[in-house]
């Protein structure tokens, strides 16, 4: 197993070494304006990504909070689980996420999500229901890309299809922007 582990960190490494952080300062950049303009940021994901955009969510409500001593508004859309049942039970899990900001996002508001596939039905609709209620969106993707590039208003795209190495690799994004607002909130940019 010891070669298993050599090559799986090797490739691992690999898609670690796509992350663009221009393209990680981005994605801060508009977390901040959306947390400076009081507004709400919405993440959801499915399996491996709903538990990273939950604890993606912890970090900034309290962690960035703490940091910045002002509101930062992020809801983890995965975490009701009632809702998101109920939702599932009476109309379609389909539904579970586009149903929950049609109550609670607001223009201006900001949604983000990770996939590695890009086509789960769920998350292409709540993406389609953003933007056509001005509601800005990032989606973080593996090497499928699917079809959330072509919804989202910014897109990263890790091109690998290793479930594993692209879930890791995104929530080291996710700790990168939080990090970004806790290790740095005394200094400017």
């Amino acid at each position: 197993m010891i070669d298993y582990f050599s090559d799986y960190l090797r490739r691992y490494k690999s898609v670690i070494d796509q992350i663009s952080p221009s393209e990680v300062n981005g994605l801060f950049a508009q977390l901040k304006e959306t947390i400076d303009s009081e507004k709400q940021i919405f993440v959801f994901g499915n399996g491996g990504s709903a538990k990273s955009m939950s604890h993606f969510a912890t970090d900034m409500v309290k962690g960035a909070t703490d940091a910045l001593g002002k509101k930062v508004k992020v809801i983890s859309l995965n975490d009701n689980t009632g809702l998101i049942t109920a939702i599932g039970n009476d109309y379609s899990f389909d539904d579970i996420f586009y149903r929950q900001l049609s109550v609670l996002a607001n223009p201006g508001d900001l949604v983000l999500t990770l996939s590695v596939s890009g086509s789960s039905p769920n998350l292409v609709k709540a993406f389609e229901w953003a933007k056509k209620n001005k509601v800005r969106s990032i989606a973080m993707v593996g090497g499928k890309k699917g079809k959330l590039p072509a919804l989202a208003d910014t897109t990263i795209v890790l091109d690998s299809l290793h479930y594993g190495h692209v879930e890791d690799a995104h929530m080291l994004i996710c700790h990168m922007i939080a990090f970004g607002f806790i290790d740095n909130a005394k200094t400017p940019g």
